[in-house]
């Protein structure tokens, strides 16, 4: 289920913040957060948040297209190692 339009898109009180004050500076370096059920706006394109994905932060730069979408999309918390059956088709033949 989608959250309601009236109460709009969900972000933490100190990432706003935390982008600000970033974005006054003119600083170009990765803005840690752990807010990873945020929502990305319009105000965060340019600049660069490092996402915690339970590991380490994974840093992600925000452009136009991302707008709309949680930040936890961009910092995936799990390592794809391949099938099991992969691997013996990856085998050479001859």
């Amino acid at each position: 289920m989608t959250r309601s339009v009236w109460k709009g898109p969900f972000v933490d009180g100190y990432l706003l913040k935390k982008a600000d004050a970033h974005r006054g500076s003119g600083r170009k370096d990765v803005i840690k957060i752990w807010s990873r059920r945020s929502t990305v706006l319009p105000q965060f394109v340019g600049l660069t948040f490092g996402v915690y994905n339970g590991h380490k932060h994974i840093p992600v730069l925000v452009t136009e297209d991302m707008v709309g979408h949680k930040f936890g999309e961009f910092s995936p918390t799990r390592t794809f190692h391949g099938h099991s059956g992969d691997r013996k088709a990856t085998k050479k033949e001859g």
